[in-house]
């Protein structure tokens, strides 16, 4: 029955025609059942489809209140962004370097001659070049055991890479283990392929190796995405310990692993990747989007070697492949040394970065690692992550909610995202000391 589609049509005309404004908590859900003669069943599912259009959020122990922000992500129209004040998106996050330009430029020259360019601007394909393959092995190892470059695969970017492994390896209707917490556009590759994904347990840790083994008891787990290295949104990095663990729990269910190991880069001496432990099961996925610049880019991943080719299927057929002149100049740039030198250049500006961090919001609950380019900022009684993201859309700042980061839409945390590296410093600063007012003062006004 459409009963239920009908009611929450009516209660997204208030919220779309002001009559349920922003932040508003909607009656209890055997409240509302009473108030518009239905079952209780039929509430909850009323509930779920608000939840799902984007319209209200649901807080665990806290009822179910209206969204802040619209659904793209966009400001409410009841609030605007202060006047003349251009905004600091503390949402992207793309480190650069003093001088990046200037370093990458040299190795491009030679790719512009005709003769060099008619090569470098063919189609690639997915298993790249020897030379894109080499380079790559050598990136990876990490003081680690080689990979062999047969089983690098490239694409054009890091999300690809992962869209590519993802599809290899569940069918639609398939269920993916992921950390609660989980990046963002996984939940959008995860729901253009129809996978489902199951939160899993974490703690100071990482993963809990427990609750993969509960979840793939329930109905077996078609694989599992992790980002062991750094975290986002939390800057958590597993310990070598757990991913022992891991690697012996995969082992034993044969549950084959995506580890993002994008930010890994910004952590030296950090752990040994999963695949280390377990290359049989674990496809690897990095790029060097954020450690060269994201307008030039590819990305890789190293798999196991028995899914080289079905993993280059899902490259072709989402036509994800990588382009020809950006495997030369990425060859050029870490043959050269260009991209050492961005890395230490990124290390040390991400450092200078989470000072600004300790300093500007000293006393508020606030995670990161010191190697980081971002933080997860979880907010004082009584902001709300969707009220919060408002507010400091209201003062020119974009933060991200906890709300895009969150699995299980009934779990959604009082945090925030602040997205360090694509501001000049001097601007991140006076941000961060508006952000630190706004909290305060909604806080100490009882803000809710």
């Amino acid at each position: 029955m459409d009963d239920y589609r009908r009611i929450a049509d009516r209660i997204a005309a208030d919220i779309t025609g002001g009559r349920l404004l922003p932040g508003q908590r909607l009656a209890p859900q055997r409240a509302f059942a009473r108030r518009h003669g239905i079952a209780p069943s039929t509430a909850g599912r009323v509930y779920a489809e608000l939840v799902r259009r984007g319209l209200v959020v649901g807080e665990v122990g806290r009822g179910t209140f209206v969204r802040a922000t619209e659904p793209d992500g966009q400001p409410g129209h009841a609030l605007t962004e202060a006047a003349g004040a251009p905004p600091v998106n503390l949402e992207l996050n793309y480190p650069t370097a003093p001088g990046q330009a200037e370093l990458l430029a040299p190795a491009l020259a030679p790719l512009l001659r005709p003769d060099a360019l008619g090569q470098a601007l063919r189609p690639a394909a997915a298993a790249g070049t020897p030379a894109a393959r080499e380079a790559v092995a050598a990136l990876l190892a990490l003081g680690g055991p080689r990979i062999r470059p047969e089983r690098i695969l490239f694409t054009g970017n890091a999300r690809q890479a992962i869209a590519a492994t993802l599809a290899s390896l569940v069918r639609p209707g398939g269920r993916v283990g992921v950390e609660p917490l989980t990046y963002p556009l996984v939940k959008e590759i995860a729901a253009r392929l129809g996978l489902v994904l199951v939160p899993l347990a974490t703690d100071a840790e990482g993963p809990v190796p427990e609750s993969v083994v509960a979840a793939h008891r329930g109905a077996p787990l078609s694989a599992l995405y992790l980002q062991p290295a750094l975290h986002n949104p939390t800057s958590r990095t597993t310990s070598p310990g757990r991913l022992r663990q891991l690697a012996d729990t995969v082992h034993r269910l044969g549950t084959p692993v995506v580890e993002d190991r994008i930010w890994s880069f910004l952590l030296p001496g950090g752990p040994p990747p999963l695949a280390a432990l377990a290359p049989d099961l674990v496809h690897l996925v990095d790029s060097l989007s954020k450690r060269v610049a994201p307008g030039l880019t590819v990305g890789f991943a190293a798999v196991p070697e028995d899914r080289v080719e079905a993993v280059a299927r899902a490259v072709r057929s989402g036509g994800w492949s990588a382009g020809a002149f950006a495997l030369e100049a990425a060859v050029r740039w870490l043959g050269d040394g260009t991209v050492d030198r961005l890395v230490a250049a990124k290390r040390q500006d991400a450092r200078r970065r989470q000072r600004l961090v300790a300093e500007r919001l000293a006393g508020f609950a606030v995670q990161s690692d010191p190697a980081a380019c971002f933080a997860w900022w979880e907010l004082p009684a009584p902001w709300r992550a969707d009220t919060f993201t408002a507010a400091a859309r209201a003062h020119g700042i974009a933060v991200t909610p906890g709300t895009a980061f969150c699995v299980d839409p009934g779990r959604t945390p009082d945090a925030v995202r602040l997205g360090l590296a694509s501001v000049p410093e001097p601007r991140l600063a006076r941000a961060l000391s508006t952000l630190a007012g706004v909290a305060r003062d909604g806080a100490a006004a009882g803000t809710g």
